[in-house]
């Protein structure tokens, strides 16, 4: 996209070709606003293991817009607001991410994905219906139309959000991302035929937690066996020419975690921003 600006600012650095560095953080306004000026470029409102409430995401994102950022760089904010819905891909739900999205949300976390059939919902529940005659029509759109909130918070009219709130990479004028959570083994097993079937998935992000309790190491992330599956996600994703994802990132790892190449990377729990510095200025990002 060269003609107008990036509004989210993680395909923005993606089309660079650097990483982009984020955090799961409460949807509430304290927190929106001391993160508004961390040193992220995105960060993931939590709804999956945190109570979910749509006013509180949409105070949230109010109050992660910062007007001195949007005086110096536009309209975009300078931390990309993504959401994690409750929902477990089985589910098959929809009305999680429509919610949303309608708050002006650039992109959703769906848990627990695990065939090509959730993988397909996950896509399909964010994009718009078409007519079959039109270019990109797969995965056919589920979404409902009311985006009257969005088209506020992006700050654009109604037609250029049309335009515009659709998947990234399938359409390269998109803004919003589909990120998709491989925390399972069956999921490993069925990844490959997701990337290949379901066109549209912008992020793989790798769910160590539950993955690690399945394979019987609880939150051992660097034991052999959960490093081995991690790999198996990361080189399917590289196959395939899709992003990866990090969950858990901090000075001693984050070195390292660009160089396996993950380039969705997160703060762990704790919130080590000392170690996304370091990710930043490795990256050539001061």
């Amino acid at each position: 996209m060269t003609d107008v600006p990036r509004l989210n600012g993680v395909i923005r650095l993606w089309e660079q070709g650097k990483p982009a560095w984020s955090c799961f953080a409460s949807a509430d306004k304290r927190t929106a606003m001391e993160l508004s000026t961390a040193p992220l470029d995105s960060l993931v409102f939590e709804g999956e293991h945190s109570p979910w409430s749509y006013t509180d995401l949409a105070d949230a994102m109010q109050y992660l817009l910062n007007r001195s950022q949007i005086a110096k760089n536009g309209l975009a904010p300078q931390v990309t607001p993504l959401a994690r819905i409750p929902v477990n891909g089985m589910e098959m739900d929809q009305h999680f991410a429509k919610q949303a999205l309608d708050r002006g949300c650039y992109g959703i976390v769906f848990p627990h994905v695990n065939t090509v059939e959730e993988a397909y919902n996950a896509v399909a529940v964010m994009r718009y219906s078409r007519p079959k005659t039109a270019p990109l029509y797969e995965p056919i759109g589920r979404r409902g139309d009311g985006p009257a909130s969005a088209v506020r918070y992006w700050g654009v009219t109604q037609p250029e959000y049309y335009e515009r709130a659709d998947v990234w990479p399938l359409n390269p004028k998109g803004e919003i991302l589909v990120i998709v959570q491989i925390e399972d083994t069956v999921g490993i097993q069925n990844l490959p035929d997701m990337l290949k079937k379901v066109p549209g998935i912008g992020v793989i992000l790798i769910g160590q937690g539950d993955l690690s309790q399945e394979l019987g190491y609880p939150r051992q992330y660097d034991h052999p066996v959960v490093q081995e599956h991690k790999k198996r996600i990361v080189d399917i994703c590289k196959e395939h020419k899709v992003a990866v994802g990090y969950p858990h990132a901090d000075t001693n790892n984050v070195e390292q975690l660009m160089k396996e190449g993950y380039t969705f990377i997160m703060a762990g729990p704790t919130r080590s921003y000392a170690g996304l510095e370091k990710g930043r200025k490795l990256a050539g990002r001061g």
